[in-house]
Parts: structure tokens; C-alpha cells; sequence
């Protein structure tokens, strides 16, 4: 597997290396590179992701590997979705490794980032073309590298039939003799999808369950289709002891729109022990719509009711789930349809929550809080914030009335600002369902002091991730927004201390100006406050500075797929 070779070429490389600094690579030995790349990789360390062989036996562990096999035909749409030229780069990268102990580590972070701009330095170029020459195009590969926005506006506004595909979740871009065309994922990764589509069915060949057989039969069929409905509904009646995730979902990838979705796969194993503990969380949604502090005639308490929650333990991800920096959970399907009749399932992946937590999480806590609140630090209470982002996405308007009257998703009407204000709704209004479970006694195994210490500490765990990254910016808005209420108070040691007895009142005031924004779609609304919040300042810089030690995040070596 390429990524397997690249992390054996990475560790030979490092191995090797004289501890002098290397020379700059010229061009005949391969592309050209930045010089700080041993600071770049430092900033995800390699970590060993494994899960308890326990939980499944033989036959279901030969569907896993099966599994496993699909997505990395997966990871491969993905790699052409970042950019047309990875490919290319890729080869070209792989030939000059094989001499330049430079240009191995620089094959180690093209493959951690999916291309070669760097997800955690706001997508800044590390090989050729540097600076802004090459520059990431803003519609990464779902689009033409040289369409604008206003190009799109004015073919949709010049040809209304052509609107639904267009703004399509499951089409790309392309020009023709004519001007612009939308294509169908389905033609667009004809080889690919049918490739994952045939791995799909051999393992629905091979498994004994029911609901896994159906999920995977209809998915491949989807592939090829083009048709993503049935099989989002067959996955929400999943029951077993696998959990796969695979296909498009989100949509961060689309700079320009948010429309189009990247390919990506999580192949997991539910800690059936652990989920069932959950439970109590999923007949509580309703109750927590009705309570939104929001105006009743904003508020959804028609969408699905289903909520079931899984805690997993991931055993492979590839595509959109390996870029960069590493999910800790997710809530799909994004189909609004799909929510308002069946709901959404919240997935927990807790090797890797206690994976993140132990390697940066914590420790930007400690270093972050005020020395009397460090004692406050709780994995339970973050382990609970994640789960209730991912219920919180969940909650809320998500369908609503247009300018014109008609329903339309929100999201299109907030366009490239959607993702942004879409997680970090997720975030506040995940705090305020959290602080509504303490306050109804439904969570008894931490407290607010906890919850607010925790998750305000671990604050700048995510505004490391670059404000042009949706959790990012998200975070910086919080952290503003919390700052401007007093909720959260600078020392002269440099450090910050929780005001508890303003922080509820805060996150109630700002889940409230996030839930309208979504309630109207208004896109000035939202603009305004992400250019007044969402932005980095002199004191984010200076704490981000006392951090640079601290791993930002992971880079996961599955022992399952080999790659240990």
C-alpha cells in the first residue's frame, strides 16, 4: 500500500539522516521543497491506531479486510477530488525520495495533507510551485482550476435547468465546447466506483449479517447510480459488529460553494459495551429540539427521530477521513432528507479520542488554563463534548423557508460560509446540550466546572488546525466571542481563567446567534460574525507560540491494513 511505503521510506530517511543540515534540492533531484519540513511532520506524529481482536470472529474479520481493500479504492477518487495534478506529483515525489532524504519526508506530508499544501499552515504550498504561485485552487478539484464563482452564478443564472446539478452534492465541474457541464460522480470515477462497488459486494458475499449485507449491496449499487438515498437509510438501519462508513459526505473540500462532496471511508468496530451506555442520550433529542434557545417557529421537531449512537474503534480510514488532522467522531448522513425522516447516527471513534487527547488535548489544556483550574481537565467531559458536537449537528433548523417561500437546505443559501457556522453550532450548542444533560441529571461522571475547564482549555487544539479549516475558524469564534463576554480572563502569567458564572450565559447568547443564522440562512448575518470573531489576533498568536512543542494532532498507522 502507498502509504504504508511512504511511512517505511520516511523512517528509513530519518534514520539515515546526518544530523547537519541537508543541502537544498536542486532541480534534477526532484521538485522543489520547503526547508522546514522535520517541524511540519513533528506537528503530527506518527501514532499506532489499533482495536480489540476480541470483538469480532473469524468470518467477520475476513468481511473487515474486505472492507479495508474498498477503502483504499476510495482513498484513490479522493487523492483526483484534492487536485487533477496529485497524481502527477505524487510520481514525482516518490521517484526523488527514493535518493533525497528531503524529498521522503516531503512524500510523508503530500500523503498526510492528500496534495501538497499543508491543511495545518492554511494551506500553504510545500513543494513546487511555492509562495502564492501555487496557491491551492479554491474549488480544489471539483471544479475548473480557472472558473470563478461569478462564472458559475452567471451559467446557473443563464441556464435555470442546469441549477439542481450543478449545485449537486454528487457532480463535478468540467468545461466542454459549450461553457460549463455538470458530470456525475458516477461517470466522473466510472473505473474507480466500479472497482469499490465489486469489493463491496464480495464482502456482502461473505458476511452472515443481515443489515451489513444490505447496506453494502445498495452502496455499490449507489456507486454506480449515482444515487445515495436507500443506502444512507440502509446504513442508519445498521446492525453490526462492523461499522463501514463509505462514500461522498462532507463538503469542506469545496472552497468555493461547499456543494460537492469528497469520497472517504471509516472501517470501525463497535464496543457494543460501551454504546449501550449511551442509549439513554438518544430518547432525550426530542427534548433538547424543544429546549434550542431559539424562538419556537425556528425550531425542528419533526426531523427523525432516530438518533442511535455508536461507540467504535477504528480499525482503517481513508480519503477525506485521513487528511491532515483526524476526526474524533461523525454524525451522517448529511442528506436532509435522510434527516428529517430517519434522523442521523453519531459515531464515537474512542482509540482515537484517547489517542488526541493523550498526545496534544490535554497537554494545550494544562499549558492554556489558569495553574487552579488544571485540576478541572476530564476525558469524560471531552469524550461528552464530542459526542453531544455530533448530537448537535443534529439539532436545529436544517430545512427552511427561502426568500422566495420555498424550502431550501440552508446551507445553500450560506454557500461557502456554511461549514464554518456549521461547526461551531455544533460546538456551542453541543456545550449547552451538555450543560442541559448535567442540569437534568442525565451525565453524573463530570460537572459544568469540568466541561467549561475542558473544553475552553482544549480551545486552541483546534484553532492550531487554521482558520481556513471549518472546526478551526469555528473554535476562533468561540474563543472571541467568550473572550468579548468576560467569560474567559487572560493572567499576567499568560494563562486564562474560566469565569464560570458567565461562561453559561455566554454559549447561550452565541448557540442562540448561530441557530438564527442557520434558522434564515442569512449569509450577511453570518459573514459578519465570522469576519469579527473568526479571525486570529495578537493574543492567539502569542498562545499558539508557547504551544509549537505540542503535536498538533495525529497521523494514524493502522495496524489492521499492515501498515505496522
Amino acid at each position: 500500500m502507498f502509504v504504508a511505503l511512504t511511512l517505511a521510506i520516511l523512517a528509513a530517511a530519518c534514520k539515515n539522516e546526518k544530523a547537519a543540515a541537508p543541502p537544498a534540492p536542486t532541480a534534477a533531484q526532484g521538485p522543489e521543497i520547503v526547508k522546514d519540513l522535520d517541524a511540519r511532520l513533528a506537528k503530527l506524529p506518527l501514532t499506532t491506531i489499533d482495536y480489540d481482536r476480541s470483538l469480532l470472529d473469524e468470518y467477520e474479520t475476513k468481511v473487515l479486510q474486505k472492507l479495508i481493500e474498498a477503502a483504499k479504492v476510495i482513498d484513490d477518487i479522493y487523492w483526483v477530488q484534492v487536485a487533477g495534478e496529485n497524481p502527477a506529483i505524487k510520481a514525482e515525489l516518490e521517484k526523488a525520495a527514493a535518493a533525497s532524504p528531503e524529498h521522503a519526508k516531503a512524500l510523508a506530508l503530500f500523503v498526510m495533507n492528500h496534495g501538497r499544501w499543508d491543511r495545518l499552515a492554511e494551506d500553504e504550498p510545500f513543494v513546487a510551485p511555492l509562495g502564492e504561485a501555487g496557491k491551492k485552487p479554491q474549488g480544489a478539484g471539483f471544479y475548473p482550476t480557472d472558473m470563478t464563482k461569478e462564472e458559475f452564478e452567471a451559467w446557473i443564472a443563464a441556464n435555470p435547468k442546469d441549477k439542481d446539478a450543478f449545485q449537486g452534492t454528487f457532480t463535478v465541474i468540467e468545461r466542454d465546447g459549450k461553457g460549463l457541464k455538470a458530470v456525475p460522480f458516477s461517470e466522473a470515477y466510472k473505473a474507480k466506483l466500479e472497482e469499490a462497488a465489486t469489493k463491496l459486494l464480495e464482502a456482502a458475499a461473505m458476511t452472515k449479517n443481515a443489515s451489513l449485507k444490505s447496506f453494502l449491496e445498495k452502496r455499490a449499487a449507489a456507486f454506480l447510480s449515482n444515487d445515495y438515498y436507500e443506502s444512507d437509510f440502509a446504513w442508519m438501519d445498521l446492525d453490526s459488529p462492523i461499522e463501514v462508513v463509505i462514500g461522498p459526505y462532507e463538503v469542506y473540500e469545496d472552497g468555493i460553494f461547499n456543494y460537492k462532496a469528497s469520497f472517504e471511508a471509516f472501517v470501525c468496530v463497535v464496543d457494543k459495551g460501551e454504546s449501550d451506555k449511551l442509549k439513554i442520550y438518544e430518547k432525550h433529542l426530542p427534548d433538547m429540539e424543544r429546549a434550542l434557545p431559539i424562538a419556537d417557529e425556528h425550531k425542528n421537531p419533526n426531523r427523525g427521530g432516530e438518533s442511535p449512537i455508536k461507540v467504535v474503534q477504528e480499525v482503517f480510514t481513508a480519503g477525506d477521513a485521513r487528511n491532515g488532522v483526524q476526526t474524533s467522531a461523525f454524525n451522517l448522513p448529511n442528506d436532509e432528507r435522510v434527516r428529517e425522516a430517519k434522523g442521523s447516527k453519531k459515531v464515537m471513534l474512542k482509540n482515537v479520542m484517547e489517542a488526541k487527547f493523550k498526545q496534544s488535548g490535554e497537554p494545550i489544556a494544562k499549558r492554556t488554563l489558569d495553574p487552579s483550574q488544571v485540576s478541572l481537565i476530564n476525558f469524560d467531559a471531552y469524550f461528552n463534548f464530542v459526542l453531544f458536537h455530533e448530537l448537535s449537528h443534529g439539532l436545529g433548523p436544517g430545512i427552511i423557508k427561502g426568500p422566495d417561500g420555498k424550502k431550501i437546505e440552508n446551507r445553500l443559501l450560506l454557500k461557502e460560509l456554511y461549514s464554518y457556522i456549521e461547526e461551531c453550532k455544533a460546538d456551542v450548542v453541543g456545550v449547552w446540550a451538555v450543560q442541559y444533560a448535567l442540569d437534568k441529571g442525565l451525565i453524573k461522571e463530570f460537572n459544568k466546572e469540568q466541561l467549561h475547564a475542558t473544553t475552553a482549555g482544549m480551545a486552541f487544539r483546534s484553532i492550531r488546525f487554521g482558520i481556513d479549516e471549518a472546526h478551526g475558524r469555528g473554535t476562533a469564534v468561540q474563543w472571541n466571542w467568550y473572550r468579548e463576554n468576560g467569560a474567559i480572563v487572560p493572567g499576567a502569567d499568560g494563562t486564562f481563567k474560566i469565569e464560570m458564572a458567565k461562561m453559561d450565559a455566554a454559549v447561550k447568547s452565541l448557540a442562540t446567534e448561530l441557530l438564527m443564522i442557520e434558522a434564515t440562512g442569512d449569509y450577511a448575518r453570518a459573514k459578519a460574525l465570522l469576519d469579527k470573531y473568526g479571525v486570529k489576533n495578537a493574543e492567539i498568536d502569542e498562545v499558539n507560540k508557547k504551544l509549537e512543542d505540542i503535536p498538533t494532532d495525529i497521523t494514524p498507522v493502522f495496524v489492521a491494513a499492515g501498515e505496522k
